[in-house]
């Protein structure tokens, strides 16, 4: 292979995917312009009519203790509800990253570290800027102590789970149906659970479905600003 083949085979890659940068920054924007724009109107005192519908909607008519569907189906959800809390996403965080820096994925870890220490703070700070009580209109089924804006399940899964996918879909094979497959899985995946984890916090009725809303904009934006930037880190040591 000559020089020029070189070239054209580490440039190739980069000219193809070049419109993806402008689209997922684009698209990180507005999700964040959009969750500012729920923020500003609780701010000024507005609330969103959908949230008490679908809060009413999640229980049985005239026993607002009791969530619709079947049993087991109240257990799955805090199952579900504790794959994004706090002491989980904690712990799986601190593991992953002490085993990427083990095997010598330094930027990796570090990405992991950012996403979820800064989503961390985020939260932490938005919270105590609204400060949206908690739903009273139906029983909580779990025990909650924060304030309800954004949500700190749904914010914070998304944007460490949605970082562990878009870096573990960067490393797998980019060619063949097979490849895109296998990347799109695993980004289907992760942003399933991402979903699931804040519907369960509407059907435990602990936060008003704006917060969730809210939470995944800013976990989704600050995932995509995390990966991007290891992404251009990485090519700028090339």
């Amino acid at each position: 292979m000559t020089d020029a083949d070189d070239i054209e085979h580490v440039t190739a890659p980069a000219r193809r995917g070049g419109w993806a940068w402008p689209a997922l920054v684009l698209f990180a924007v507005s999700l964040v312009l959009f969750g500012v724009h729920l923020a500003d109107e609780l701010i000024e005192g507005e609330g969103f009519s959908f949230d008490t519908r679908l809060l009413l909607a999640l229980r049985v008519p005239g026993h607002s203790q009791t969530p619709i569907g079947p049993s087991w189906l109240l257990q799955s959800a805090v199952d579900i509800s504790a794959l994004g809390g706090y002491t989980l996403l904690w712990l799986f965080g601190v593991a992953g990253i002490a085993w990427l820096i083990g095997a010598g994925k330094r930027s990796e870890a570090a990405g992991i570290a950012l996403s979820l220490i800064g989503s961390s703070v985020i939260d932490g700070l938005l919270k105590s800027w609204i400060a949206r009580p908690r739903p009273e209109l139906v029983p909580h089924l779990v025990q909650v102590t924060h304030a309800s804006f954004p949500s700190g399940h749904a914010m914070i899964s998304s944007a460490v789970y949605l970082t562990i996918a878009l870096m573990l879909a960067e490393g797998m094979p980019r060619d063949g149906w097979r490849g895109r497959a296998g990347r799109v899985a695993v980004v289907a995946f992760f942003s399933l659970l991402a979903v699931l984890i804040g519907m369960s916090r509407v059907y435990l009725g602990v936060h008003w479905p704006s917060d969730v809303l809210a939470g995944w904009c800013f976990g989704t934006a600050w995932a995509l600003l995390v990966w991007m930037g290891d992404r251009w880190l990485g090519r700028q040591r090339v």
